[in-house]
């Protein structure tokens, strides 16, 4: 209980230091974009290979990792419906389903999985399944919806192996499928750049929060409640339900499923939305409303099957 406390706590200071760079003048809405993009484009993908490359590729065939796609493609799969029912464009449509649907597996994920599960390995099937399926089929779709000129067949199924977080992901499960280690004169920049990402994501999100409207202003209600209630109670039921009657996980595995698939919307939606300015308000309050939500959810969920 306390790992998780923990982990929640790191990233509110991180986001508020983000907000106080913001209120002093000192990084402005150029500096809040740089960071994004500086996120997407190199440290990410840095921290995405030293991150996968010590993970087991058999857990992608297990069952949390089972359990954890079911809670995604519920929620995300419902959010679709909807998106379509109110008529959102395409690309606003895309960040909606990854409010709903995409974990923060990767700076809320794993310190949880280490302090509070005890075994870091545990978030690995979720980080699988969004890195290496949710996240190439969005960024897809965004990619051909937001080019100025229709892109051939061939260039839309290349866009999943030329994006760099969807190379690195390959890059760091070939790693780990092939039990290969980089020289050290790789791993090291490539680690020391990776530990950049996640401070990076905080501190702009924390930006936008103070230089942007407050959350709550700038989407409606209805679809910020539409995002969240499938983000933090719809998306870990349904991983809780298969997981334990059609997977049968028990104890550990059934613990971590849950409460891994009841994490907020991940900072990375946010980066995402930025890049390809789609939904940009609603990758903030999203973030920003779940990420509350998240500590009592956490509470609720161990206090239950803890």
């Amino acid at each position: 209980m306390t790992g998780v406390l923990e982990g929640f706590a790191t990233i509110a200071i991180v986001i508020a230091l983000g907000a106080l760079l913001a209120d002093r003048g000192i990084v402005d809405a150029h500096g809040q974009r740089s960071l994004s993009l500086a996120s997407f484009y190199l440290a990410s993908p840095a921290l995405l290979v030293t991150v996968l490359e010590d993970s087991e590729p058999s857990r992608v065939l297990s069952g949390p990792l089972v359990a954890t796609a079911a809670g995604v493609i519920v929620s995300a799969g419902i959010m679709v419906v909807v998106a379509r029912i109110r008529r959102l464009d395409a690309g606003t449509s895309v960040v909606a389903t990854l409010c709903s649907a995409y974990v923060n597996a990767g700076n809320l994920g794993i310190p949880i999985a280490a302090y509070a599960l005890g075994d870091a390995a545990l978030v690995v099937p979720a980080l699988l399944m969004q890195l290496l399926v949710l996240q190439p089929l969005a960024l897809t779709v965004l990619d051909v919806v937001t080019s100025p000129e229709r892109p051939s067949v061939l260039k839309i199924v290349s866009r999943p192996v030329t994006n760099p977080l969807t190379i690195a992901s390959f890059a760091g499960l070939l790693l780990a499928a092939t039990d290969t280690e980089l020289p050290r004169t790789v791993h090291a920049p490539l680690e020391l750049v990776g530990g950049m990402a996640v401070p990076a994501m905080l501190i702009a999100y924390g930006v936008a929060l103070r230089l942007g409207p407050l959350p709550g202003r700038g989407v409606t209600p209805r679809a910020l409640a539409t995002v969240t209630s499938l983000k933090m109670v719809i998306q870990p039921v349904a991983a809780y339900l298969v997981g334990r009657f059609a997977v049968g996980l028990e104890d550990t595995e059934l613990f971590a499923v849950t409460l891994l698939s009841a994490l907020p919307t991940a900072q990375n939606v946010f980066v995402v939305a930025m890049r390809y300015e789609r939904g940009i308000l609603l990758a903030r309050d999203a973030i920003f409303v779940s990420t509350m939500a998240s500590a009592p959810v956490a509470v609720l969920i161990s206090a239950l099957l803890a």
